[in-house]
């Protein structure tokens, strides 16, 4: 069965040489038996936003994989990456620090939708794809844990979108993005997927309601990851079509459960604070929370959980939420995460999936 490796902290840099090493992908590309294999790194630039907006990919992180790789003898590497239509990458390269890593590193930054792009079939359905992508040996796919307004979650699956021209990318929502992307995946499948839940978005793609995660997940099947992250942030893998869709097309297992996870650390420092930018909607969230000490990935999986009750119009009528390592031997009476056990009700897990809160809060509020 293959493996989600999760690793928490604040240190991108470090968390991606960290999580690389566990994995053992020195090995992986040893397998390829090329004595100079083409790597693509492949981040999430959506827009030009610095990585605290919540919509980017933690140059830091990029940074620690590509250490990684140059320390175990694999130089031949490039960052490749479009983004969204109306958008300029190269600005994106240079506003969110790709850049200075190309200087850095001596690597190319190529810039998608200057490529060609060849066509392909599958399921039935034509898709148009950057040529560059095609001809890399080893792709390693770094997008971003956020919601999606359309397609409730944007992780490694639909990253990929930025591997096709900006005319495709159009057609992609005329046809209602599921299809396309899964049938992307089967196209391009990634060979390995690191993803930044460093900072993520609350609401949307191109990031301004950050929330702060402070963990790096990564996984050699797409699929696989993408089930894994639509429970972190409050949905059941269900609910985001295109997972379905791209396990029945083969492309990996939706089979997420937390027997296939590696932890590489479990202890967590109390959270920081959260980005200056945060939003007015996570303000308001805030009011239905009673934090002492809590952890950053806790107290973001409580407010992607409060998002979806939202949403749901179910909000309202929840009293607030006791959250955080303050709250350990103390009473309550709801709790989010092992700290809070002396609550009357508590949801396990250390830390829970916003998908567990979500289905443990609508519990509480029927009863």
């Amino acid at each position: 069965m293959e493996k989600l490796y999760v690793i928490y902290g604040g240190e991108a840099e470090e968390m991606g040489r960290a999580i690389m090493e566990r994995m053992d992908i020195a090995r992986d590309l040893a397998s390829l038996k090329k004595e100079n294999p083409r790597i693509c790194l492949k981040p999430n630039l959506v827009v030009a936003q610095p990585a605290q907006w919540g919509a980017t990919t933690d140059p830091g992180l990029v940074k620690g994989v590509i250490g990684y790789l140059r320390e175990h003898g694999y130089n031949n590497m490039a960052i490749m990456e479009s983004s969204w239509v109306g958008d300029d990458t190269g600005k994106a390269f240079e506003l969110c620090g790709y850049r200075q890593i190309a200087a850095e590193f001596s690597l190319p930054l190529v810039d998608l939708k200057k490529d060609r792009s060849v066509a392909c079939t599958v399921d039935g359905l034509k898709i148009e794809i950057c040529a560059r992508l095609l001809e890399v040996d080893y792709l390693i796919n770094m997008p971003v844990l956020k919601a999606h307004c359309q397609t409730g979650l944007t992780c490694a699956l639909k990253n990929l979108k930025g591997c096709v021209p900006d005319r495709e990318k159009r057609r992609f929502h005329r046809l209602g993005l599921h299809k396309p992307i899964a049938c992307l995946g089967k196209a391009i499948r990634p060979h390995l997927t690191v993803v930044d839940g460093i900072i993520g978005d609350l609401t949307y793609e191109g990031g301004g309601t950050p929330v702060r995660m402070d963990m790096v997940i990564a996984g050699r099947d797409p699929v696989m990851v993408d089930a894994y992250a639509a429970e972190l942030i409050g949905y059941r893998v269900a609910e985001v079509e295109y997972i379905g869709l791209a396990e029945c097309l083969g492309v990996g297992s939706a089979a997420a459960g937390e027997d296939s996870i590696v932890y590489l650390n479990r202890r967590q420092a109390a959270r920081r604070d959260e980005p200056a930018l945060a939003s007015r909607e996570v303000d308001y969230l805030r009011r239905w929370i009673l934090e002492k000490e809590a952890c950053s990935p806790c107290y973001a999986a409580l407010i992607f959980a409060l998002r979806r009750l939202k949403e749901s119009g179910q909000l309202k009528k929840l009293p607030p939420v006791c959250i955080g390592q303050g709250w350990k031997e103390r009473p309550g009476e709801l709790g989010v995460g092992k700290c809070t056990s002396g609550c009357r009700r508590h949801v396990r897990g250390c830390p829970p999936r916003a998908g567990d809160i979500v289905v443990a809060l609508q519990s509480w509020l029927r009863q």
